[in-house]
């Protein structure tokens, strides 16, 4: 980037960090370690009204900040989007655990220039801890330069994979049971959990070593930067570049993604 771009990308993320820490700070009200919902009904009208909670924050601030993008906050939609800038919000990721008095949830916001993510912001407000990274500048936690692990091996590497969005049917269910399987004989430890933007992140801090999915959501873009600027290779499952509209991919640690890849190659 040239001096005046990464001025501008530094006051555009500045301006988009203030923006979510603030709609967590509001979320934080709303959220307690007693809820419960006790049926479906219930559930939906609490994961709505947290998104609608997160959202009426965001969406005027994000437009005040870049008029020209559109705005987005499908957290499972895919597929292509039109030219120019686009604000990607998943207004409260892992929004199930939230209503549920869980404590993994985050709110992530990307901007996606022209099909490829540019600035990220990933915030996890019970824990005060906000991911940011903008194209070609890095990622950060707190402030604090981010890099993946230096892990060489499968079998000292932490996996995980999640679930993007419900209802996915038997079909993926069997899939990601025989990935898990699969990837459990050959790492440390494998996990699967929700929300997807905590692991992407917990890659690009080093905590874990690699993320596979094998669908993939545009609300994923904020994650997938994160890794990309800390030093991981997020790719498709054929080793393929990673793009917006893929169906999935693998964001690693340089040292342990071709050896992910074998071993989901497998399972495909």
């Amino acid at each position: 980037m040239r001096p005046d771009q990464s001025e501008n990308s530094m006051d555009l993320l500045a301006a988009t960090t203030a923006a979510v820490r603030r709609a967590g700070e509001r979320m934080l009200k709303r959220y307690s370690t007693e809820s419960r919902s006790p049926g479906l009904t219930e559930l939906r009208a609490a994961i709505q009204a947290n998104d609608a909670a997160v959202a009426d924050v965001l969406e005027p601030a994000l437009a005040e900040i870049r008029p020209s993008a559109s705005w987005l906050d499908d957290e499972h939609g895919s597929g292509p989007l039109g030219p120019g800038e686009w604000w990607l919000v998943d207004p409260v990721g892992g929004n199930m655990n939230a209503v549920q008095g869980m404590a993994d949830w985050n709110i992530g916001v990307s901007l996606v220039r022209d099909g490829r993510p540019v600035l990220a912001v990933v915030h996890f407000p019970l824990f005060d801890e906000t991911f940011t990274a903008v194209e070609g500048g890095g990622a950060f936690l707190n402030g604090v330069r981010l890099a993946v692990s230096a892990t060489t091996s499968l079998d000292g590497a932490l996996a995980g994979t999640g679930q993007a969005r419900p209802g996915q049917g038997p079909e993926m269910a069997d899939r990601v049971g025989a990935s898990y399987a699969a990837m459990a004989k050959e790492a440390l430890y494998a996990r699967i959990s929700v929300p997807v933007t905590q692991q992407l992140a917990h890659v690009a801090a080093g905590r874990m070593d690699l993320h596979w999915q094998f669908d993939q959501v545009r609300a994923h873009a904020s994650g997938v930067l994160l890794v990309q600027e800390a030093g991981g290779v997020v790719t498709r499952l054929d080793g393929t570049p990673w793009e917006l509209t893929g169906t999935e991919y693998l964001a690693a640690a340089p040292g342990v993604h071709a050896a992910a890849l074998d071993v989901l190659a497998g399972t495909a």
